[in-house]
């Protein structure tokens, strides 16, 4: 399934520009050095953390997308950095777990 499809099912709100990129699953962490050493090449990511260690450490597993959960907005020095690596961001008042709900139930493993 694609990014903009899932944004769509899920009523997430695009904070870059869209790459829509195939997901082939989903990571959910909150700590860096956990994306790093788990998450697979197509994951998305979802997390409550926007920083810029966060879309490093996207970029170095090949993270197709990221969404920040609890209304968190990411700055622009983050925007800009995900722009550049080619990883749209979401952002949703949802919880993590509300998130994994909504995407279990889109048929996404």
């Amino acid at each position: 399934m694609k990014l903009q499809e899932i944004a769509e099912k899920l009523d997430l709100k695009r904070a870059t520009k869209a790459f829509d990129r195939e997901v082939s699953g989903v990571y959910i962490s909150d700590m860096v050095s956990d994306v790093i050493a788990n998450a697979k090449a197509g994951n998305l990511l979802v997390t409550v953390q926007i920083h810029n260690n966060v879309i490093a450490a996207a970029n170095l597993v090949d993270i197709c997308g990221i969404v920040v959960t609890q209304g968190k907005q990411p700055t622009e020095d983050v925007v800009k950095m995900a722009e550049k690596a080619e990883i749209t961001i979401y952002t949703t008042a949802l919880n993590r777990w509300q998130v994994a709900t909504k995407l279990y139930e889109a048929g996404i493993r």
